[in-house]
């Protein structure tokens, strides 16, 4: 019918850098030619922001939380260490005994067991720790015992401390690079949006043109 104005089709699909890995097709965005839009242009210099950014940061946070918390993990294993004292324990009663004496999981198996101990006070406690299969009543073992008189687990040694600061600070890395992939992602979606809103102006006023009677 004359007049109407037909539907806007789709613009064409734009380059994707990763599919059409041309060395000029990745500079797209950066050459001069007739259909880069404004957008385009804009896009490119997001992606560059955030590279360099993620490039400076990503290092940076890595280093500032690792030595955060190196340095917190150190001071916890300085305290566990003077608070914290190995006693000797009893068993109260047998600690059961593995299906498979003798064999590599029976020795890498413990089994809670409440023992008796004397506590920094000098009184006699009592508590639970694990202990290998099969060890009769009265049998002594070491024990960790805290400053309240609890059992506990050994100080955190040097190993613990770097493997969890490694840890953390490898999830401050990938923290900064997912926040800049995602940043990238949103105004990607912006502009397109936009580039989509823009495309089916144009389409209107054209399409009126078009269609205009005779």
């Amino acid at each position: 019918m004359a007049g109407e104005i037909p539907r806007a089709q789709p613009p064409p699909a734009e380059p994707d850098p990763v599919r059409d890995a041309h060395p000029y097709v990745l500079l797209w965005q950066w050459r001069r030619n007739p259909l880069r839009r404004r957008t385009d242009r804009l896009r490119a210099w997001i992606a560059l922001g955030l590279a360099l950014f993620v490039l400076l940061a990503a290092p940076a946070a890595m280093y500032a939380v690792g030595d955060t918390v190196h340095r917190h993990y150190r001071s916890t294993a300085e305290h566990e260490a003077r608070t914290r004292d190995q006693r000797p324990a009893v068993l109260v009663h047998d600690a059961p005994r593995h299906p498979e004496p003798g064999s590599d999981e029976a020795r890498e198996t413990r089994y809670p067991v409440e023992v008796r101990f004397t506590g920094p006070d000098g009184a006699v406690r009592t508590g639970t720790t694990d202990v290998e299969p099969g060890l009769p009543a009265d049998s002594t073992v070491l024990v960790w015992v805290d400053a309240a008189g609890e059992i506990t687990g050994p100080p955190l040694t040097a190993d613990e401390i770097r493997s969890r600061t490694m840890g953390w600070a490898l999830l401050a890395f990938l923290g900064v690079v997912l926040a800049g992939l995602a940043a990238h992602g949103v105004a990607g979606l912006v502009l397109h949006r936009r580039n989509l809103a823009g495309w089916d102006a144009a389409w209107a006023d054209t399409a009126r043109r078009w269609t205009r009677a005779p």
